[in-house]
Order: C-alpha cells, then sequence, then structure tokens
C-alpha cells in the first residue's frame, strides 16, 4: 500500500497535540476523518476541512491508515478493541503516535495482525510546539514496509523519524526519553530555586547557560516559565510524565534492573500531582521546592 495526499487518513484524538497535527495533515493536502470523544475540541479541525465522524467504527471503516494520539494504555486499548478491531480489514495500517505501554502494544498489534492489519508505535517528542511547526522527533517501531507508509503519512508533522526496530521499540524508545526529560525537568525545578534563594536572578539562567553543556531544550522552555512562575497556557501535563515514569519503573522491575533516579522523579512527580497538579504544566514543579 502507497499513501499520498489524495488518499483519506484517519485520526482519532484531538486533544493539545492531536489538534495541531491535524491542523498540519489538512494544510499539506490530506483527507482527514476525526473523532474525538469530547466533540467541542473538533470545532477548530472540522473549520479547516476536517471530516467528523460520530463513531471512530465509521471512520475506521472510511480509511486505509488510522492514526491514534491518546492519553493512555487504557484509551487505547477501549478504542482498538471496541471500534479497530472489529472493522479490521487487510491491508489497512493503525499508527499510534500515544505513549503507551510495550507489552499492550504487542498484544493489540498481534489482534490485529491477525486480521491482516499492520501496526506502527510511533510516539513522539517535541511538544505542542513541535506538533505545531512540524519538527516533532517520531520514534517508531513496526515492519520496515509499514515504516515506509508512516514516513510518508507523517512527513508533516516531524524533523526526525526513527525507525527503532519491530512493533513496540518505538514505545520503549520514548519512555527512555520521558526518564531523561523528567529527570531534567525536576532539576531544573530546585536549581531555580537554588539560584533565587542565593539572590541570583533566575531569570536569567537559561541565557547565562545557553549553549553550554546543561543547556537544553526544557531549560529554555520551562526553565524561563519556572523563573517567571509562568504555567499558562498549558503545553503539557503533570500527568504525561508521570504515566512515563511509571511505565519506565514496571519496565525496570520486569527487566531486574534498577534506575534509582528515574523511580525518585516518579515518586516526586506522584507527590506534585496529590497536591492537586495532575493537570497542570510541568513547569509548576518549581512549586515542589517553594517554602
Amino acid at each position: 500500500m502507497t499513501t499520498t495526499t489524495t488518499q483519506p487518513i484517519g485520526f482519532i484524538g484531538i486533544g493539545l497535540m492531536g489538534e495541531p497535527m491535524v491542523l498540519r495533515l489538512l494544510a499539506a493536502g490530506f483527507q482527514v476523518h476525526v473523532w474525538n470523544r469530547t466533540p467541542a475540541k473538533l470545532e477548530k479541525v472540522q473549520g479547516a476541512g476536517a471530516i467528523v465522524h460520530q463513531t471512530p467504527a465509521t471512520l475506521v471503516c472510511e480509511v486505509e491508515v488510522i492514526l491514534l494520539c491518546l492519553a493512555n494504555t487504557a484509551v487505547v486499548e477501549s478504542i482498538v478493541e471496541n471500534f479497530i478491531l472489529p472493522n479490521a480489514t487487510a491491508g489497512k495500517l493503525l499508527i499510534d503516535l500515544s505513549s503507551i505501554h510495550p507489552e499492550t502494544t504487542l498484544r493489540l498489534a498481534q489482534c490485529l495482525l491477525e486480521k491482516g492489519m499492520g501496526w506502527v508505535d510511533a510516539p513522539v517528542s517535541g511538544g505542542t510546539i513541535g506538533a505545531a511547526q512540524g519538527t516533532l522527533a517520531i520514534m517508531a517501531g513496526g515492519e520496515v514496509v509499514d515504516i515506509a507508509i508512516a514516513r510518508q503519512v507523517l512527513r508533516p508533522l516531524y524533523q526526525q523519524l526513527t525507525h527503532m526496530g519491530a512493533v513496540g521499540s518505538g514505545q520503549v524508545t520514548k519512555i527512555c526519553n520521558q526518564m531523561i526529560v523528567s529527570c531534567n525537568v525536576l532539576v531544573i525545578a530546585e536549581m531555580i530555586k537554588l539560584a533565587e534563594l542565593s539572590g541570583v536572578d533566575a531569570t536569567k539562567i537559561p541565557q547565562a547557560l545557553a549553549g553550554g553543556f546543561a543547556d537544553s531544550k526544557p531549560l529554555q522552555l520551562v526553565g524561563t516559565q519556572m523563573a517567571n512562575r509562568t504555567f499558562e497556557p498549558i503545553k503539557w501535563h503533570v500527568k504525561t510524565l508521570l504515566k512515563d515514569l511509571q511505565l519506565a519503573v514496571d519496565i525496570a522491575n520486569q527487566q531486574k534492573t534498577a534506575i534509582p533516579m528515574s523511580g525518585l522523579a516518579a515518586q516526586l512527580m506522584q507527590l506534585h500531582a496529590a497536591h492537586g497538579f495532575l493537570e497542570q504544566d510541568p513547569a509548576t514543579l518549581i512549586h515542589l521546592f517553594e517554602k
């Protein structure tokens, strides 16, 4: 199967990341069929030309390639088992942009394979800014022929798409990514507070460290937000980092290895979430270190 912008594609999950992705796909000329659990979130993409469905089942029947961008493992599992599997036909392809458990990915992919339908796990990194600008990093797992199709379909969204190996390897790679990001954001928060308590203008820290070994995208974006106590608009969620850290801990247990830094990060993220910040931007992690 080859895919061009003249062929319709489906997109399920129009949230913080899904909306800018769909807008870029539409701008690239794709005919995009969409469904979202909350219909109100479809207004912008519908206005840009997306075709709205009342149920995922009708969407699956209309397209050959279905993209998912959903909140967690349970939601992906529900959508696949209740709507995609019953309507799966040979030759179709599912591309999962969500970040979910690799074991669930393997199980669901096998179920689709039995019906002749392919699976590519293609979680992304780069946040809403990367989604809007088409500069995402995508780590993909799947068969070579399916990866080739994913490269074509996702081209408006990424700066780099790396084939990591078989189905599931994309999800493992994304969890590795989130281990680094989460630990980075936490140490940025404690560093910003330490600088402030020491009489340093923390708003200058990102500029001062730019280009050095301590520099990073989280430092420039989240560090600036923390120093200025700017938490709106929400660009991503504490719950996302917490979910992925918990996946990391689970996988480490399965592999009988230790991840002490990420394990501590998971505990601190859980503590922050328990204080009412689950749905907030990770920049609010600065509050963990407030007196």
